[in-house]
């Protein structure tokens, strides 16, 4: 787990905010990038009936030609990658990072994610992109490779910001307690104000919770603001991210639950769908 991957399809806006927040986790975190690119076989000529009417040599010609028609747009979307590394490498390097390293790759995105998911540090993807249905439609596609990847990823919106207040959604669970200890343990944060919010009752118990994962991160040198507000958990979260003005949310990712894994209404889900800043998701 050494790199900082940042996974970008179409060179558009989303992408070159990708690169952004790749460029600054890797120079956070003094990991090295790569710039990925996978050439999906999504696209596919349509499957023809030619059998009947016309005759074995019309019938053999055809299929060549749409052989070769094929070979070229292969060849086409595989230039269209190279150009669009090459584009993104220039813009990490104006960020800082001058050894960016590219990689295109063919095949399932998700297939190859998990190829190199152990020389994965921290996934870097954009919400919006060439998948999605909408804005706040996380889309099936970005849903599979966070439910099936099993590594720090950051999920990016809108404009570039680096950072200046993050806030760490707590229930303290074993998943919220494992990202606590990671943001302790990482340096891609360090140095920048925490809040530590906590959605439930006022209790004993919550404040016991609370005060223990905000010693840790004290610990590790962090200035925290800890936080413990009543309400429905997403709505909590977003009017808090809107008042203290915080950049990144951070939060454990899905729960291990067998069941909870292929619940769509999930928190980690609505979340993911009407977030307006970045999204840290540690498991």
């Amino acid at each position: 787990m050494s790199k900082v991957i940042a996974s970008i399809d179409t060179f558009n806006h989303t992408a070159e905010t990708v690169c952004d927040f790749a460029a600054w986790s890797s120079l956070q975190m003094h990991a090295p990038l790569t710039l990925l690119h996978i050439l999906e076989k999504s696209d596919k000529p349509v499957k023809t009936n030619l059998s009947g009417s016309i005759g074995l040599g019309a019938r053999e010609q055809l299929m060549n030609e749409l052989s070769e028609l094929d070979e070229k747009r292969s060849k086409i979307l595989k230039e269209q990658g190279r150009l669009m590394l090459k584009e993104a490498k220039q813009r990490a390097a104006n960020d800082g990072v001058e050894d960016a390293e590219s990689l295109q790759l063919h095949g399932d995105l998700i297939e190859n994610l998990l190829e190199l998911q152990q020389d994965i540090r921290l996934l870097v993807i954009g919400r919006e992109g060439s998948h999605e249905e909408s804005p706040s439609h996380i889309g099936s596609h970005l849903e599979s490779v966070i439910r099936t990847m099993h590594r720090p990823m950051l999920i990016t919106v809108g404009d570039f910001k680096a950072p200046e207040r993050f806030m760490i959604a707590y229930d303290a669970s074993e998943t919220a307690k494992k990202a606590v200890d990671m943001v302790a343990g990482s340096p891609l944060l360090k140095g920048i104000p925490c809040t530590l919010l906590m959605v439930g009752a006022d209790t004993n118990t919550s404040h016991e919770q609370l005060k223990e994962a905000t010693a840790k991160l004290e610990t590790a040198g962090f200035i925290v603001d800890p936080q413990l507000k009543a309400g429905e958990v997403d709505k909590v979260i977003d009017q808090t991210v809107t008042e203290l003005k915080i950049d990144l949310l951070v939060m454990g990712a899905y729960g291990h639950s067998r069941i909870r894994q292929f619940l769509v209404g999930s928190t980690t889900t609505k979340l993911l769908q009407h977030s307006r800043i970045p999204v840290l998701l540690l498991r």
